[in-house]
């Protein structure tokens, strides 16, 4: 079947599905290659990948596709479901005979949502390549493990499957970027432009409670690609795509085990080039220097919080004396840092919040990237939400932004929005980050376009927000003026 793999026009410069762990319009432009299509994608010769945010490609441009194809395999994200649902309707309506498949968290965690609607013909739940691929080379949704699909007026579930165990047997993305995607429409602030992103393993082994993928969609079972495997698609992309200037490892745990760590840096130092990666803080300083040496430039790194209490909570497995460790020997290193943080986790108060920023001007990394914490759903922390009463319905704006989804007694929406503000105004408006960024503008002419960029698109969203702060209070100051009892989430 002429296959299209779609990562759907959710929301404008919506960096929702198919890659994205954290889904959401960013606060600065940025888009991660929708990795998960691009697999199934690479075994369907005839297939295209069509990822329409970052090419910008309308959802009337993507409805009129629907005439050259017979299957569409849509990445679905639980902020953008209702709207793809209405994409894949318009689809049908072009072409009756097509055949729409759902993938992604959203129709894993509730297939049924999906198939309601009679656009959706079946779902497949976690990893879907070989279903795909089966069923457009002919095999029967009834004979394909993690299928959903309506028979005779009732839904199916067809038993799951193992996870894939011998990655090496998967195409390799790189070559599917090749045919399909325009590389230069993907960029992210802290990485060289232009960059890929491939991963080397699958699936994650930590339980942080708020993690999408490891509880959603690829497992907490830690599957690895050989090291010759990803050594061997490196020299490829190098040579297929020779004006990159990065190759990013988008792992959820790239260095979790130390030896494969260091057999696979052995691999990659004699290519020369520049790479960069996911890294947890328990990583030791002999790990870090083989990967220093071998072309690591850059971590992004989940320290979340500087509460110890919060840091158990969500069971990230790391204490504050890991990270600060962990920070030090990656400045020994020269290793940059991006350091990404969330307001709003189990426990958070305004105390906790300060007691972040003061963590985080502590470790001085050379970037970050502040969240709010975002309960998705089939995750630890959504089920905890629930549970206690604290879950609001607004997962975002109507552009895709996030807004807070679970709030606390005494921290409402208003406050984690404007916590957000707060920790980035502290931790950037400090005279040596200041000349940090003046540094990079006045001798790079790229760097200083991009930060003028980044600038005005964060001060646009700077002013949205604070224009809901100030709607959210005008409005619980005007309940309460009327003598009505302002919601509470206790």
């Amino acid at each position: 079947m002429r296959t299209l793999f779609l990562n759907p026009p959710s929301f404008e410069n919506f960096d929702g599905g198919a890659s994205s762990r954290w889904p959401a319009t960013r606060e600065i432009e940025s888009y991660w290659y929708p990795v998960w299509l691009c697999y199934p994608a690479g075994m369907l010769p005839d297939s295209k990948v069509v990822d329409a945010p970052p090419h910008k490609i309308s959802a009337v441009q993507t409805v009129e596709m629907a005439k050259n194809f017979e299957l569409v395999v849509l990445f679905t994200s639980s902020l953008g479901l209702r709207v793809d649902l209405k994409i894949a309707e318009m689809m049908k309506d072009v072409n009756p005979k097509l055949k729409v498949a759902f993938v992604g968290p959203p129709v894993t965690i509730e297939p049924e949502k999906a198939l309601q609607n009679n656009a959706v013909d079946f779902v497949v739940r976690r990893e879907f390549d070989y279903q795909i691929a089966g069923y457009a080379n002919g095999r029967p949704l009834e004979q394909l493990p993690g299928v959903s699909f309506r028979n005779n007026g009732s839904i199916v579930h067809n038993p799951e499957g193992g996870a894939i165990e011998n990655l090496d047997e998967l195409p390799w993305v790189t070559k599917t970027y090749k045919r399909d995607l325009d590389i230069t429409r993907y960029n992210v602030p802290f990485l060289h432009h232009p960059f890929l992103s491939l991963y080397t393993s699958r699936g994650c082994p930590a339980m942080c409670t708020f993690c999408l993928w490891p509880q959603t969609h690829s497992g907490h079972r830690w599957r690895l690609r050989s090291t010759d495997d990803v050594a061997a698609e490196v020299r490829y992309a190098l040579n297929a795509f020779p004006e990159i200037k990065e190759i990013f490892f988008d792992d959820d745990t790239f260095n979790y085990r130390k030896a494969r760590t260091l057999e696979l840096c052995a691999k990659l130092k004699p290519l020369k080039f520049t790479w960069s990666c996911t890294s947890r803080v328990t990583t030791d300083y002999e790990t870090l220097k083989a990967m220093k040496e071998s072309g690591c430039r850059l971590l992004i790194v989940g320290y979340e919080s500087g509460d110890p209490q919060i840091l158990k909570n969500i069971k990230k497995g790391a204490t504050i004396e890991m990270a600060l460790r962990f920070t030090e020997n990656c400045k020994k290193l020269r290793l940059v840092i991006h350091g990404d943080f969330i307001v709003g986790l189990p426990g958070e108060t305004q105390e906790t919040l300060s007691r972040t920023i003061d963590f985080a001007k502590r470790l001085d990394t050379e970037t970050i990237q502040v969240s709010i914490a975002h309960a998705l759903p089939g995750t630890e922390l959504h089920d905890y939400g629930e549970r206690n009463g604290l879950i609001n319905l607004s997962m975002a704006d109507e552009a895709g932004h996030q807004l807070p989804n679970i709030t606390y007694p005494g921290l409402d929406e208003a406050e984690l929005v404007d916590a957000v503000e707060r920790f980035y105004g502290e931790y950037y408006f400090r005279p040596r980050v200041v000349w940090r960024v003046v540094r990079k503008a006045i001798f790079n002419s790229g760097e200083r376009r991009r930060l003028a960029k980044e600038a005005r698109e964060y001060l646009s969203l700077r002013s949205k927000r604070k224009k809901f702060v100030r709607e959210q209070r005008k409005d619980a100051a005007g309940m309460a003026n009327k003598g009505e009892t302002v919601p509470s989430l206790d």
